[in-house]
């Protein structure tokens, strides 16, 4: 089974993406050169990863002391897409990009995803020099992202630290200036940063000449002590090695330290690291400390970050989506092949009847529509939002803001719905390899295992979901969930004149109703503790009427579409979750609106 066939639907019949070529940055491209990028992709995919997905996951990084030891299909793999150009595939010309449209972009990335999410295919890199080429210099541009999408250099962002975690408040990483006149240096105002950071995916390794780290890390102030809260945070440049104005380098290692590797239950292909940051092992110039080149202005480092972390969302969602989808391909063929047990006649089971092939048996049907209705549909999220993106970016002054309202609503949807539903494909994909699914003989043990990182990469579900109700839905007035509201009601405006999906039509609008007034009802106390303490079920709710939406806005592209095994089968997944899932909110958006206090309350004693 080919993802192709479903990209080509949601690209061209449902998002009509050739229809960006009249715009003046795509106007070289066309339905070939997209279906060209795609097809590289693919091979690239089909040759240089998803052969090697499991040997990565049993031959983990090793460190020997000096460097990281990766088997050589990673290598070869960073290589391929270094040279495919998909690293600048958005960049201009003039550096040696494609002007590619975001959303063909997200879609030939898919590819690798599914192939195999553990070798890795840039995600970081590319966010990192995106953040460099918006917030940094020109010299920074020049000297760091323009050789990270040459694939010359690789990036990392370095947020967490071991005592802080996901609380960026309390980072203690320190940044002092670097001596006199360090504030003339020509790559940037030049720092001594001190301290630790933690899960920091691709921070060592031998796959490329340099590693160029993000670091946050707080400035501290006359007397010497570190301003509290996130507004002392800025952003560093910290690279492996230090390079000159021309991004040669100077011979010098950095003073960054590899602490150690964790090793995770998934993601086993990809280091995981704690680095150390000037404590000596490297000294540079006769003194501990890392140099880093200051990225905008003090105090101001999470601003620039969350360019790169809001993208980073957007990959994670996409990551856990193309795992998904690769565990339904995997246990639908499966269910096609294996026979096992009989059909329920109104006798009674016939002992003496061949064994049917288990797709015939109305649960597996449900397990594998589950999984289909809930990757198709996070994968037609996933490209909307790269759409948006693509609006934000090209389109006219009104359409780009509605574009950056929607995206600022639906980024959390975007990360933690595929994180915690593909991962429940996953779960499903097992249960239909029955015991088999749990041994390394079959692929969907490891999908499972790579994908339950997803809800805790670049944000747990809680920090989504206090996001979502505590900043997004209520920022500039309301007007994000107002833009998002409409676009609904605009799609259920037109699916409500056909037969077919107007009941689907009717429960979406009770839905976004319901959204509604648990919102209202969450925030009517003006009690921040009260109308946050059930966030996530929100987020589930919130999440599950967008994808309802999706699929309904998915079914009316679909109706217009030939008939076909695809099409039923679209169709069907629209009906399996508005008749199987959107029921669901209504428990979830209960709490939200009573601002029931259960879990907020109890003692901890109690547990």
């Amino acid at each position: 089974m080919s993802l192709r066939p479903t990209l080509d639907f949601l690209l061209h019949h449902w998002l009509a993406a050739e229809s960006l070529n009249q715009r003046e940055r795509f106007k070289d491209h066309s339905r070939e050169t997209f279906d060209a990028v795609l097809d590289t992709c693919e091979r690239i995919a089909r040759e240089k990863y998803a052969p090697f997905n499991r040997l990565v996951d049993t031959q983990e990084p090793q460190f020997d002391g000096e460097r990281v030891i990766l088997p050589q299909a990673t290598h070869d793999a960073q290589k391929a897409y270094a040279e495919s150009g998909m690293l600048s595939a958005a960049q201009d010309y003039e550096i040696g990009g494609m002007q590619l449209p975001y959303t063909v972009e997200a879609s030939a990335n898919a590819f690798f995803a599914m192939a195999s999410v553990s070798i890795g295919s840039g995600m970081l890199t590319t966010g990192n020099a995106n953040l460099l080429m918006k917030h940094g210099t020109e010299a920074q541009k020049r000297v760091f992202a323009l050789n990270e999408f040459s694939g010359r250099f690789s990036g990392t962002m370095c947020l967490s630290e071991p005592q802080a975690g996901s609380s960026l408040s309390d980072v203690v990483t320190r940044a002092v200036p670097d001596g006199e006149g360090f504030e003339a240096d020509p790559l940037g105002p030049r720092y001594r940063l001190k301290g630790n950071k933690m899960w920091i995916s691709a921070g060592e390794h031998e796959l490329t000449e340099n590693i160029i780290h993000l670091v946050l890390a707080k400035i501290p102030d006359a007397d010497g002590k570190l301003i509290p809260g996130v507004k002392g945070i800025s952003l560093f440049i910290v690279p492996k090695k230090l390079v000159d104005t021309e991004g040669q380098p100077t011979g010098e290692r950095n003073d960054v330290a590899l602490a150690g590797l964790n090793h995770k239950c998934g993601w086993r292909g990809t280091t995981n690291t704690l680095l150390n940051f000037g404590e000596g092992k490297y000294p540079v110039r006769g003194e501990a400390g890392a140099v880093g080149y200051l990225v905008g202005q003090p105090g101001k480092g999470l601003q620039c970050m969350f360019h790169m972390m809001n993208e980073a969302r957007i990959g994670v969602g996409m990551a856990a989506t193309m795992l998904g989808m690769a565990g339904y391909h995997a246990s639908l063929d499966y269910a096609k092949n294996r026979p096992q047990g009989r059909p329920v006649t109104t006798g009674g089971k016939d002992a003496a009847a061949p064994q049917v092939r288990i797709i015939e048996h109305a649960d597996v049907k449900r397990m594998l529509l589950a999984q289909k209705s809930y990757c198709e549909g996070a994968l037609a999220l996933e490209l909307y939002c790269a759409r948006l993106v693509d609006e934000q970016h090209t389109g006219a002054p009104d359409a780009a803001d509605e574009a950056r309202l929607l995206l600022e609503v639906l980024t959390p949807i975007a990360k933690s719905w595929p994180s915690e539903w593909c991962l429940e494909a996953n779960s499903l994909a097992i249960q239909i390899h029955g015991g088999y699914g749990y041994t390394r003989d079959f692929p969907v043990e490891q999908y499972w295992r790579d994908n339950r990182l997803n809800m805790i990469h670049e944000g747990t579900h809680g920090i989504q979901g206090m996001d979502l109700l505590g900043r997004k839905v209520l920022m500039e007035n309301g007007k994000g969930l107002q833009l998002l509201a409409g676009r609904i009601n605009a799609t259920i405006q037109r699916a409500i004149q056909v037969p077919e999906l107007a009941a689907h039509a009717n429960a979406l609008g009770q839905a976004l109703a319901q959204v509604g007034a648990a919102t209202k009802a969450a925030w009517a106390t003006g009690n921040p503790g009260h109308a946050l303490a059930n966030a996530v079920p929100y987020l589930q709710a919130f999440g599950h009427t967008v994808l309802a939406w999706i699929w309904l806005d998915v079914a009316l592209a679909s109706r217009d579409a030939s008939e076909s095994s695809a099409r039923t089968g679209r169709l069907a997944a629209a009906r399996f979750f508005f008749h199987y899932e959107l029921p669901k909110i209504g428990a979830w958006l209960q709490v939200v609106r009573e601002r029931d206090l259960t879990c907020a309350e109890l003692p901890e004693a109690a547990f």
